[in-house]
């Protein structure tokens, strides 16, 4: 019954066939009424032909509620006008009412019933004085109808409203689910593209250092040197393939769901669920620094910072990481040093990242392109990296010699990467 009641009645499956046999259950209602007796005159044929075909607009009564209505009015008018039994049409009268009610709006409703009421009223209080009463008794009874039917389309109204709010709530849970596992795929492959580019950088310039060893003057090889070249190279391909593991277990977990509402874990980014590892961070400045060492350039490091949101850490490392790997890749010189740092101010964080190199000047961010002259994804990341806390970032010629990297951090966000 309540699913009954919930229902749009305009828009139920198969309401012709369901009012037909309403309506047919409610003449078999009428025709107990019958049996059991009641005031007027007693029935005969042409009352039995108003009375059924006054049901027969119920079938069609919620498609066209308000021809049905017009039709049982219609049929049962002259049956009231023959004085035959008053009770008999009243069930089919009330259905067609109450259906009138709580399948339009209340003007309507109100409308009609005075267009049902106001008739009766005024034609027995000239012509039926003592009949009044019972008029408004039976007006009584009709207003009841129309009332029950209001508050039934204003109940459908509700639960209609509480299910489509709670459905928009689902799409919007899982369009955020979405967002938030695009948003993943985005952040590793912008972790992978900083890591593979920083690995083979750094061995492939070690592997040149070991070559030039080999080959600058055979008869006295330097095998220390091409010692350390080759454990260098080993140590990269160590700390590239930890890294690099790490980051594919998580791509492995098929099980693991992005929760929508589920709170980030200490030292990920907000948003990620527990898809996220721990996050690289300044304090890991210093190992990368020794890695751009290790690849023959002089890098000075100067950090100025403390209680950096992990977020905004793993930001700045990222963007060092990106510009120290162009920086050695295209500095075109020997001697090259790269300056580094790290300071808060005005409620941010800034980082600086220049060198002295002769390669840098290709505006495609501090060779961030390819080997084919193609513009790669570096300059592109670096600036999605800041723009991930809210941040800026300007790469360019430096304003004497190289390349230079500056980006802006805020630091006072309340909610991180949402």
């Amino acid at each position: 019954m309540l699913s009954a009641v919930n229902r749009e009645p305009l828009t139920a499956p198969h309401r012709t066939r369901n009012d037909a046999v309403l309506a047919l259950g409610v003449a078999v209602l009428a025709l107990a009424i019958t049996l059991t007796g009641g005031e007027g005159t007693r029935p005969d044929h042409l009352s039995w032909m108003l009375l059924l075909a006054g049901h027969v607009p119920l079938v069609w009564r919620r498609r066209s509620p308000l021809a049905a209505l017009l039709g049982v009015v219609a049929c049962m008018a002259p049956y009231y006008a023959f004085d035959y039994n008053p009770a008999l049409p009243a069930p089919a009268i009330v259905l067609a009412l109450y259906t009138v009610a709580a399948t339009g709006t209340v003007r309507r409703t109100l409308l009609t019933g005075v267009a049902v009421l106001g008739p009766t009223l005024i034609s027995n209080g000239l012509t039926n004085s003592e009949g009044a009463l019972e008029s408004l008794e039976i007006s009584g009874w009709i207003i009841a109808v129309l009332f029950v039917g209001i508050d039934v389309r204003y109940y459908r109204l509700y639960v209609a409203s509480i299910v489509e709010r709670a459905e928009r709530a689902e799409r919007t849970r899982e369009e955020e689910a979405r967002r938030r596992v695009a948003e993943e795929r985005l952040r590793m492959a912008r972790d992978l593209h900083d890591l593979l580019a920083h690995s083979i950088t750094l061995i492939g310039v070690q592997t040149s250092v070991a070559a030039h060893v080999l080959t600058a003057d055979p008869e006295r090889l330097d095998r220390k040197a091409v010692a350390q070249a080759l454990d260098d190279i080993a140590g990269t391909c160590r700390m590239a393939r930890g890294e690099l593991r790490t980051t594919l277990e998580v791509l492995r977990a098929h099980d693991t769901v992005v929760g929508v509402d589920a709170d980030p874990a200490p030292g990920s980014v907000s948003g990620a669920g527990d898809m996220r590892g721990p996050l690289p961070g300044i304090d890991g400045l210093a190992d990368l620094a020794e890695t751009g060492r290790v690849a023959g350039a002089k890098v000075e490091l100067s950090v100025r910072a403390d209680d950096i949101p992990p977020s905004v850490g793993a930001a700045a490392y990222r963007i060092v990481q990106e510009a120290l790997t162009n920086a050695v890749r295209h500095g075109g010189r020997e001697d090259l040093t790269v300056r580094v740092g790290l300071w808060t101010a005005d409620g941010a964080l800034r980082v600086s990242v220049r060198d002295d190199g002769t390669g840098g000047d290709d505006g495609s961010g501090g060779g961030a392109g390819r080997s084919d002259g193609t513009p790669g994804f570096g300059l592109i990341g670096m600036r999605e990296r800041a723009r991930s806390v809210g941040g800026t970032l300007d790469a360019g010629p430096g304003p004497a010699e190289g390349f230079e990297v500056t980006a802006t951090l805020p630091l006072s966000r309340e909610d991180e990467v949402r």
